[in-house]
């Protein structure tokens, strides 16, 4: 299948500025580049679309140059926002550039070994296209090729000035030519030709695309993908956690394997194109399957464990499998972590959270648990039956259970269906 029939069937063509691009990178050694801001020292879920398209690439022997906006990212685009943000510390900024950067190496250092490919990447701190540029010569380089009017009728732009009750300052109104002179430097400092990016980016990158071939009479080409919602028309990348990371340490492999589980049926094909390598024959296969038993939920155990592998590993993905089938799948959960080994039960602990046991009252020990915010708000729980002890219901809120520790160590606190707690007794 060539690359652009792949791209299409998985979904990730919007827009793009020429069918040349195709042809280009499926000839190999062509470099495309694809941005981050560097608003936390993590990407999160919504960064991963791109993150895959990229893949894709350079599945075909092209090279990834991933441009943290370290310089953009003082400014911040106005793009979005009622108004002004505030600036980030250079402190902040290098810390995350950092974090994304080895991030990104893992990701790709582990793919290598699983799918035996080889992917060739590069990461650009875009400080260094400006950290020595004078005031007068980025006038003289870049502001002669946009006019205001150009950049006044930007959407982002224009909102901000027409509404009497916001406003715009010079800085941000500036974020344009950085964003271009990006383009323009990738493209005269490592040959780069592509940019890919979000569908709400196009206006914005076909205006790099003219003002590059303007500045250098060579043409360079943009390619844009949807904005991904699920069937209710929500934001991918978003749960009751809020935002969903590819930091372990700010969302475990486990809530990461939770989120995709919750799949609806109608986003299943959806996400398995666009966030696995999984060959679309093979997809078509899952899916069919999925059909036979739908409440097995087949496919979304078949995403949720792709997408952990690829983020994290493949023993992250089998933990968080076999965690869920025994708190989900599995009627005699105390019968098995009576015969869990340390090892096993570990994983049990990283994943699920746990505590140590220090309180002899029910109400404390459910609201250091972080089920309840108060002690009156968790006898109002229990009176609902919304707690579980060891999958005995508590409706009792004078309830002893201090005996009630598996092997005399650990006890399973449940919340309705889905939130558990491990108590660990000292």
């Amino acid at each position: 299948m060539n690359l652009k029939k792949e791209l299409e069937q998985r979904w990730f063509i919007y827009q793009k500025s020429s069918e040349n691009v195709f042809e280009k990178f499926e000839k190999w050694w062509e470099n495309f580049y694809c941005w981050f801001d560097p608003t936390a020292d993590s990407l999160h879920l919504w960064n991963f679309i791109g993150f895959m398209l990229a893949i894709h690439l350079m599945k075909q022997w092209n090279k990834y140059f991933a441009l943290v906006w370290w310089a953009t990212g003082m400014i911040w685009d106005p793009g979005g926002k009622e108004s002004e943000r505030t600036f980030l510390s250079e402190e902040n900024l290098r810390n995350n550039e950092k974090s994304i950067k080895n991030q990104i190496s893992k990701i790709l250092s582990h793919l290598e070994k699983t799918t035996w490919n080889k992917f060739d990447f590069e990461v650009v701190n875009n400080v260094d296209f400006y950290k020595w540029f004078l005031y007068l010569d980025f006038l003289r380089e870049v502001g002669k090729y946009i006019t205001v009017n150009q950049m006044m009728a930007k959407d982002t732009v224009k909102k901000r000035i027409t509404d009497p009750d916001k406003s715009i300052s010079y800085t941000e109104f500036s974020y344009m030519l950085l964003q271009w002179y990006d383009f323009y430097r990738l493209f005269s400092d490592k040959n780069v030709i592509l940019q890919v990016w979000w569908q709400d980016q196009w206006g914005n990158i076909v205006t790099w695309v003219e003002l590059t071939r303007k500045k250098t009479d060579k043409e360079v080409y943009a390619l844009t993908f949807p904005l991904l919602v699920d069937s209710t028309w929500k934001k991918f990348g978003k749960s009751e956690w809020n935002a969903l990371w590819l930091d372990r340490n700010k969302t475990s492999p486990y809530k990461l394997y939770q989120y995709f589980l919750n799949t609806a049926d109608d986003d299943l094909e959806k996400y398995l194109k666009i966030l696995t390598l999984v060959d679309l024959k093979e997809i078509k296969v899952i899916l069919d399957k999925h059909l036979k038993n739908p409440w097995e939920r087949y496919a979304q155990k078949t995403l949720a464990y792709k997408v952990v592998e690829i983020i994290h590993s493949q023993a992250d993905s089998e933990s968080s499998s076999k965690i869920t089938e025994i708190l989900f799948w599995n009627e005699d959960k105390v019968s098995i972590i009576k015969n869990t080994t340390k090892e096993e039960l570990d994983i049990f602990y990283n994943e699920l959270g746990w505590l140590e046991y220090s309180w002899e009252n029910l109400f404390e020990l459910i609201v250091k648990s972080w089920l309840a915010t108060s002690n009156s708000e968790a006898r109002k729980a229990i009176e609902s039956w919304a707690f579980y002890i060891n999958e005995q219901k508590v409706i009792d809120t004078k309830y002893d259970f201090s005996n009630d520790f598996i092997n005399w160590k650990v006890l399973l606190l449940r919340k309705w269906k889905k939130t558990f707690k491990l108590i660990i007794k000292k």
